[in-house]
């Protein structure tokens, strides 16, 4: 009984952390005025990672982020991470290939502003980054998710580590 309670949980938790990057893709995209107006949008012509690269970054790696700022491989990468690993993590597909790229994510995030502003070492970004490890160990799609249907089809059986 114990054990079906945690699968659940792990499985909500999947999809909540799935929808921080899903609304952080669909706000960027369109402007939906959270943290992105319509006029900064993407599709207003605006780069999603052009204020906070410019801006937000300090210690010793933001020379390096400040310099790619608003470059459109960036801001396509980072705005197809964010689809990609959100949309993964709420259906309980590629759950594992989506854990790692959505962990990458969250160090790079992590390493572009440290020390954090509020905690001299861990800050939101390494919570995430155990989370999105701990699915991946956990095979968290199972739960509340289409990973069990999903790990079962040939695509998959072929290339594990699509799981």
């Amino acid at each position: 009984m114990e054990t079906k309670k945690a699968h659940y949980l792990i499985g909500l938790a999947r999809i909540v952390l799935g929808w921080i990057f899903l609304w952080a893709f669909l706000d960027k995209m369109f402007g939906l005025g959270f943290a992105t107006t319509s006029d900064k949008s993407w599709l207003a012509g605006e780069s999603p990672t052009y204020g906070f690269l410019k801006f937000a970054t300090h210690g010793p790696f933001a020379d390096i982020y400040q310099a790619i700022a608003g470059h459109i491989v960036v801001d396509t990468l980072y705005m197809a991470g964010l689809l990609a690993v959100g949309t993964a993590l709420i259906l309980g597909i590629g759950v594992r290939i989506a854990s790692w790229s959505g962990a990458l994510m969250m160090a790079l995030f992590y390493l572009a502003a440290i020390p954090p502003s509020h905690n001299p070492l861990v800050d939101e970004h390494i919570i995430y980054i155990f989370l999105l490890l701990i699915f991946c160990a956990t095979r968290a799609g199972q739960w509340l998710g289409l990973g069990k249907w999903w790990s079962e089809t040939a695509l998959v059986k072929r290339f594990p580590f699509l799981e």
